[in-house]
């Protein structure tokens, strides 16, 4: 398939990546239903989850041969489609950043001790507040988890199933598409993060960087789900109004 090109090839991949032959027919389904996704795709100001695609697509079509191939259309476009945990989306090619450089809006910078909360956060999730200060080893005010919550990379999880049910943290898809990290698992090991200088090259003995979590929505054994009252204590929900 030449580059740019819309032609839907005579064969997709399975999930082995093993090249699956195709009959016209449903080649100009797929066709058909790869201008259906980008059109959805491109007219949403949020990443597009596969099951909005299965719900507005018709009946019986392959989404993620459908997403595969549309992916490869953009691949070497200005934009590319690219996949946010599981949904999708337009973003401006990585090499082509800098033309967009004069139109970005300046954006307040995190300060240190939001982008140490912020990593703790990502590496440890599922993390309650103290436990982010036993890492850091330092207080951590609630300042900063409001600031990493303002802008929707940071959400409250649940609550942990020990004496006083503390808070629990973790990241959202927003952190993953503004990082540009297809899941959580994608965050950099000691190696990359010593490469970009991140970290020493001199580290204690028995140093690691912990594994994030496979799905970091799945709440842990260890966590409760929030309730409407946790809500309503935290703030979160406005609290019911009962008739006397």
């Amino acid at each position: 398939m030449s580059e740019g090109s819309n032609v839907v090839p005579f064969s997709v991949d399975d999930e082995d990546g093993d090249a699956v032959e195709i009959n016209p027919a449903a080649r100009l389904h797929l066709a058909e239903a790869v201008r259906m996704a980008e059109a959805i795709v491109f007219a949403s100001a949020e990443p597009v989850s596969e099951r909005q695609l299965v719900s507005r697509l018709p009946e019986g079509v392959d989404v993620p041969a459908a997403m595969a191939e549309l992916q490869r259309i953009y691949e070497r476009r200005g934009v590319n489609l690219v996949k946010v945990a599981d949904s999708w989306a337009f973003r401006t090619a990585g090499d082509l950043a800098f033309l967009m450089s004069r139109d970005t809006v300046q954006q307040k910078k995190l300060s240190r001790a939001a982008l140490e909360v912020l990593s703790v956060i990502a590496y440890h999730q599922p993390v309650t507040r103290a436990e982010i200060e036993d890492i850091r080893g330092v207080e951590t005010s609630k300042g900063t988890l409001d600031t990493l919550m303002e802008t929707e990379w940071v959400r409250m999880r649940g609550r942990r199933k020990t004496p006083g049910r503390p808070v629990t943290y973790g990241t959202t898809d927003k952190f993953l598409d503004h990082f540009g990290l297809e899941e959580i698992r994608d965050l950099p090991g000691m190696e990359e993060l010593k490469g970009a200088g991140l970290l020493s090259s001199r580290m204690p003995p028995g140093f690691s960087v912990p594994l994030p979590p496979s799905d970091p929505d799945l709440l842990s054994d260890d966590e409760d789900p929030l309730t409407d009252i946790d809500l309503e204590e935290l703030g979160l929900l406005t609290p019911r109004v009962t008739d006397d």
